[in-house]
């Protein structure tokens, strides 16, 4: 698995993470759930209770520290931390588990770039702009890409491609094919 870690890692030891530790109060629920969404948004490693973890380099310490505020702006408390994993095998767990979570998006993405496929070309070319949007968002929180990233991207970018023209045709309108349509004479 590719790793998009910022920092260095000490010999061959686990990379540095940052956590956010959080408690967010139970009522009123909407900024509980709007912190919930963006974490994962963000896609996370959901380490315990109130606790969440990205592989650390500026833009997701930045990220965490956004989400922070937004738990002590809904009066909750909040701290951001930067720690290794004791172990390699700790990280790899937390890698596997993050990957298998975008394994599962990238997956729902090849499914309807198949289902497209077969559409006409109007909701071909909507659902390319659909897919390709959301395969950005994945991508944005896919630290360790799996093998079906690639097979996403391109099932998606397949809908831009040929076709079979006579399955993109417009029926002929009735009157046409019935000898009234204009042109024809007799």
């Amino acid at each position: 698995m590719e790793q998009r870690l910022g920092q260095e890692r000490p010999g061959d030891g686990p990379g540095l993470w940052v956590l956010l530790c959080y408690r967010v109060p139970r009522e009123p629920s909407a900024p509980r759930i709007a912190i919930w969404r963006k974490l994962k948004r963000l896609g996370v490693a959901q380490l315990g209770d109130g606790l969440a973890g990205l592989p650390a380099d500026a833009r997701t310490r930045e990220q965490l520290e956004w989400v922070a505020e937004d738990v002590t702006e809904a009066r909750g408390s909040a701290g951001v931390w930067l720690a290794r994993p004791a172990t390699l095998a700790q990280e790899r767990e937390l890698a596997v588990a993050m990957a298998a979570a975008r394994t599962a998006e990238y997956a729902a993405v090849t499914a309807q770039a198949a289902t497209a496929r077969e559409a006409d070309a109007v909701t071909r070319a909507a659902a390319l702009r659909r897919l390709r949007s959301e395969l950005r968002r994945i991508t944005r929180r896919d630290y360790f890409p799996p093998a079906g990233r690639e097979q996403a991207h391109a099932a998606v970018e397949a809908l831009a491609g040929p076709h079979d023209p006579r399955r993109d045709a417009v029926p002929a309108r009735r009157d046409a094919v019935a000898g009234g349509g204009a042109g024809e004479h007799s």
